[in-house]
């Protein structure tokens, strides 16, 4: 049961501590002008706007499929990723983020205020600037990806459905940006469609998140194409499910998430204690995510007396202080 439930390095400067990620800005040098983050993936489980418990080796997972990913789209897009010196953690340069939530779809899916089908249900056929037809069944795949941009509230706000022109003409992107964005996160979304079906997986929809360097570049930070920023089901099934209606089979890592919620009112009250077996469950599901993404099985690290320690032990170098 070795967690890293945070970390938290006072030798390391300017922290920001995320829902997920502990991060520290490092200034800028000579050799790194715009300065450089240190993004520390914790073991922690955010839902309902809480942290839940701490998984198994989850940081590690999330932080080397979104190594498989940027090595494997380096020639798409440029990516933030300057090293990896230790397995949950990155040095990225340091970008502004641009304040568009870019979601690229490829099946009429999602649970969400602003997911397609929640909107398809309740009878938009116009979204995001996209005219879907009629009598289209839950989790068909759309005619063609589409890209499903919201508004990024990085106060806490409630993100909001936005269209290409509605971008342009609020002064959120540029023509130049939105065109260059939109073109790579719809490649993006290939490369991880093709890569997904040689693995026997369907890629449903995901997240990018992409920002700017000093000098105007773009680039993909974050992650890409994580169980966490994704949705995949397995092709195995897809057929038999669509026919009967039901859900595909998909990593099921929202086990935590629904015993929850059966169990209290998780935005309101005290989030009761949850079973060791269901902790470990959820990080097999999160080992078994990788092993079928990368066709590679996952190697823990367990050197290091704790997590921690084997952390601060790669980020020494990094030390102000």
């Amino acid at each position: 049961m070795r967690t890293l439930p945070h970390a938290r390095i006072p030798e390391l400067p300017n922290p920001y501590f995320g829902k997920v990620r502990d991060c520290y800005d490092l200034p800028p040098t000579s050799e790194h002008p715009d300065g450089r983050r240190i993004l520390i993936s914790s073991d922690r489980i955010s839902a309902f706007d809480r942290i839940l418990a701490s998984i198994p080796h989850k940081g590690q997972v999330l932080t080397q499929l979104a190594r498989y990913w940027f090595d494997a789209t380096a020639d798409i897009c440029p990516n933030h990723v300057l090293a990896y010196p230790d397995p949950n953690v990155v040095i990225g340069q340091r970008l502004t983020i641009l304040p568009v939530e870019i979601v690229v779809r490829g099946y009429l899916a999602g649970t969400t205020g602003t997911s397609v089908l929640t909107m398809y249900k309740a009878g938009q056929r116009n979204m995001y600037g996209h005219i879907l037809p009629d009598a289209m069944r839950d989790n068909a795949p759309l005619p063609a990806p589409i890209i499903t941009p919201t508004s990024k509230e990085f106060d806490g706000g409630h993100d909001a459905p936005l269209t290409a022109a509605e971008i342009v003409s609020t002064g959120l992107l540029t023509a130049a940006q939105w065109d260059q964005v939109s073109a790579r996160a719809l490649a993006l979304f290939a490369r991880g469609q093709r890569m997904a079906a040689e693995r026997g997986l369907i890629l449903v929809d995901t997240k990018y998140e992409f920002g700017t360097d000093a000098a105007g570049n773009i680039l993909l930070a974050d992650e890409i194409h994580t169980p966490d920023s994704s949705r995949y089901w397995l092709a195995d099934g897809y057929d038999a499910a669509f026919a009967a209606g039901t859900r595909p089979p998909s990593f099921d890592k929202d086990v935590i998430r629904s015993w929850v919620a059966a169990r209290c009112d998780p935005y309101a009250d005290q989030i009761p204690d949850i079973p060791a077996e269901m902790i470990e469950e959820t990080s097999r599901v999160y080992m078994q995510a990788y092993a079928a993404i990368t066709g590679q099985p996952f190697q823990p690290d367990m050197t290091g007396d704790t997590v921690l320690d084997r952390v601060r032990a790669n980020l020494r170098p990094y030390f102000t202080a």
